[in-house]
């Protein structure tokens, strides 16, 4: 692995660029050797600093679940970041663009868990029983390091991805809370519109066949660690949308249908 201090190093890079609002080269252009543990090493310490500051943990995201998005990164299983207190919006806020660097937003479903999920062994069906309800959420992603290097024109990798905390940003919460088996997961849909315009349109199976398998994945990651899925923690279970830009002054709907929609504002 990375030396420790080279840890620091990148995570304390990619938390100025977040304070400051100025991305930063991305960390695998430096560290070419780099590798997916060095990554998660360095989102660890990133997340150390910001509880450091008061920042408090709500929950989790699972990224990169779509087979198109994984191909795309050359990597065959998802990615996973932490979702912090100051992240989460009101449906229908008016969102700061200044608070961003590039956001974009995604159409994902979210798990509020009841009980606590933690093993190697964790199912599909311990994830709906664990669940309390399942509702709609828009996540913000954004990008601390480049998406694309601006000199080398290269585009980033997963593993800086994965560094900058799986370009985790924000959420809102949204629409019709339901218990996880009052429906089939699998066919949930949404429409999501930018400005009145439909920009992307998907179906939850999309994630892994079924929403509920991020979940179980992510509590299998964190088995080896010691690290269990908390009662309360709400669970992003990853987008079954391409990523869609948000301009200052874009005004977005995601409609799930008999899901209900959420809203919010760029200004």
């Amino acid at each position: 692995m990375l030396p420790t201090d080279t840890i620091a190093a990148i995570a304390q890079r990619l938390h100025h660029a977040e304070k400051t609002r100025e991305q930063v080269r991305a960390p695998s252009l430096d560290h070419p050797e780099i590798t997916i543990p060095d990554a998660y090493a360095v989102q660890r310490e990133g997340i150390r600093l910001k509880l450091a500051e008061g920042r408090t943990i709500k929950g989790h995201k699972i990224g990169l679940t779509s087979r198109a998005m994984q191909m795309s990164s050359q990597i065959d299983e998802p990615d996973y970041g932490t979702l912090l207190d100051d992240m989460f919006f009101d449906d229908g806020a008016t969102i700061p663009n200044g608070r961003f660097i590039l956001p974009m937003v995604e159409v994902e479903l979210a798990f509020i868990l009841s009980h606590r999920l933690e093993g190697e062994n964790v199912s599909l069906f311990d994830v709906i029983s664990a669940s309390e309800y399942v509702t709609p959420a828009i996540e913000i992603i954004d990008a601390r390091c480049h998406r694309v290097d601006p000199e080398t024109k290269r585009p980033r990798k997963v593993m800086d991805t994965i560094s900058d905390n799986a370009a985790n940003a924000g959420i809102i919460l949204g629409g019709r809370p339901i218990k996880p088996l009052d429906v089939d997961l699998r066919w949930i849909c949404a429409l999501l519109y930018r400005n009145g315009v439909i920009e992307e349109t998907g179906v939850a199976a999309g994630v892994l066949n079924h929403p509920g398998n991020g979940i179980a994945w992510l509590a299998k990651k964190f088995a080896p660690h010691g690290v269990a899925l908390e009662a309360g923690q709400v669970i992003l279970a990853g987008s079954f949308t391409r990523p869609v830009a948000a301009r200052p002054g874009d005004t977005f709907q995601a409609d799930y249908g008999p899901m209900g929609s959420i809203s919010c504002h760029f200004a």
